[in-house]
């Protein structure tokens, strides 16, 4: 099998690893690097390829996706309501001017 084949993964795999990349390509990651992190997840949290089939396989782990969530929840969490607030003005004036430019 060559390296980066993906026929040993289930289809469940697959969809995760889609589903991931397309998450972090919204937030402007090259789609290369997207896929890479994505799979880098995937196999995190299941442990690599699993055969399809009723009991082959172990569950899996979410513990990637929880500390991710989490780091974003405590970065929020630590910023005053005013530096939330000034860093969405910033946001939307800046979305506002990369369409006006297009």
């Amino acid at each position: 099998m060559p390296r980066g084949d993906k026929s040993a993964y289930t289809g469940k795999q697959k969809r995760k690893a889609a589903h991931i990349a397309e998450s972090y390509e919204a937030r402007g990651i090259p789609q290369d690097e997207a896929e890479q992190r994505a799979w880098a997840t995937v196999n995190k949290e299941s442990g690599g390829g699993n055969r399809s089939g009723s009991g082959r396989g172990k569950p899996d782990n979410h513990s990637a996706s929880k500390r991710g969530g989490e780091i974003g929840g405590k970065a929020s969490a630590a910023r005053s309501a005013e530096e939330r607030s000034a860093s969405a003005r910033k946001a939307a004036a800046t979305r506002k001017k990369r369409a006006a430019a297009s």
